[in-house]
């Protein structure tokens, strides 16, 4: 047993993870249907104008405007619709003197017509062509003009910005369905020690399922990374080696377990021979036997195994590397402030992250033990706790970060 004597705050340990995580600068062009969430890398310029012609903006009827002047409730004018246009079709009709189109919202406006009456300040003459216009219009009312919200040339979304579904949209606007965007992290996730197993296979005496490959592989997916999973590797040095050759070309690697102090926990042997170790031990609870370093400048993050421990490092350090390396905005999840239910006694000296579940408005401790999953599965969020404070008393008022 080799216990870990020295640990560094959670904030140190942040800062020494984050700098290792580079922007990446590789590129790909992808379809559109697929760039939700990505980040462009390149501005996009639109090579059209949007609307690309002149537009009724409501249902009515296409005028010259000076024709409506005058118009009043009991003294309409009265104007011969010459012809009906509908989305999509294109007038054939020019409105002269005394004329008018029956038009649809979004159809384009014929020669001749400079404004929109609303059909809702109209009446149509039974079996006749004459309109009763009972409202003046102005020119240009009541229509969307070419190039109004997009010109041909214009810059739209700029390298950097963030494809949210509105900016997909003025992409598909514009006709670009192929944007230049970032290429995602590729992330190697590794599961150590001889008694896990793949789940679905059966259970031998003295193994466990592989909970951590998934639920590390669901953050990277969830923060813009693309999860890579090694195959299992034992607790042998040479195992760990292999593993690691095998992870070089990726962006990052995770372990899972084999980062703690007993005979077996390698990580830091392998760390040692292979790169160098930057931290071994987090002052943070779970998660203290947390292991970071580089090898041939690939970042290897080990986490602890248990699955709560491995799971709360991973929203901690994990996810603002992820994000930094997929060029992403940082992560900030929704906090809700209410009243603790429960008396919680801390550990003092080490940051505690402990999960809770909002019941009757109150934060209702959740947490059972760092090998236990449900601790997480079962929360709705959690609370971090300073490393300064030993107890959060019943009714106190705390943040709880939504998961």
């Amino acid at each position: 047993m080799r216990p870990i004597r020295d640990t560094i705050p959670i904030e140190e340990a942040r800062a020494l993870t984050l700098e290792s995580a580079r922007p990446l600068e590789r590129t790909e062009r992808i379809a559109l249907t697929e760039a939700s969430g990505r980040v462009l890398a390149a501005s996009a310029t639109s090579a059209l104008d949007v609307p690309p012609f002149d537009r009724a903006a409501m249902d009515g009827y296409a005028v010259r405007a000076e024709d409506t002047f005058g118009a009043g409730k009991y003294e309409p004018k009265v104007l011969r619709s010459v012809e009906k246009v509908h989305t999509g079709q294109v007038p054939t009709r020019t409105v002269g003197a005394g004329e008018c189109i029956e038009i649809a919202t979004g159809a384009p406006m014929p020669q001749g017509a400079d404004a929109v009456v609303m059909v809702e300040e109209t009446e149509r003459e039974a079996s006749s062509a004459n309109v009763r216009v009972f409202t003046p219009v102005y020119p240009r009312q009541n229509v969307g003009r070419r190039a109004a919200d997009i010109a041909a040339g214009q810059t739209i979304l700029h390298q950097g910005d963030v494809l949210t579904p509105s900016r997909i949209g003025a992409l598909a606007a514009a006709g670009v369905l192929e944007p230049e965007v970032y290429a995602k992290p590729r992330i190697a996730i590794l599961s150590t020690g001889n008694e896990i197993v793949e789940p679905g296979r059966p259970l031998g005496p003295g193994q466990i399922y592989d909970i951590n490959r998934f639920t590390l592989a669901s953050i990277i997916s969830a923060h813009g990374g693309t999860a890579v999973a090694l195959p299992t590797a034992p607790d042998t040095l040479d195992a760990l080696s292999a593993a690691i050759d095998r992870a070089l070309g990726e962006d990052l690697l995770v372990f899972s377990g084999g980062s703690s102090v007993g005979e077996r926990d390698l990580i830091v042997d392998v760390l040692s021979q292979r790169g160098e170790v930057l931290f071994h031990g987090v002052a943070v609870k779970p998660g203290k036997p947390t292991v970071f370093g580089r090898v041939k400048n690939t970042p290897v993050l080990g986490m602890p195994g248990y699955p709560t421990s491995c799971l709360s490092n991973g929203y901690m350090l994990l996810v603002p590397m992820l994000r930094r390396m997929a060029r992403l905005p940082p992560y900030h999840p929704q906090i809700v402030k209410v009243p603790l239910a429960r008396r919680i006694v801390s550990t003092t000296g080490r940051h505690q992250f402990y999960t809770v579940r909002i019941v009757d408005g109150a934060a209702t401790p959740a947490f059972k033990a760092s090998g236990d999953i449900t601790s997480m599965a079962h929360a709705d969020g959690y609370i971090e706790i300073p490393a300064q404070v030993d107890i959060v008393e019943t009714g106190e008022p705390v943040d709880v970060k939504l998961f």
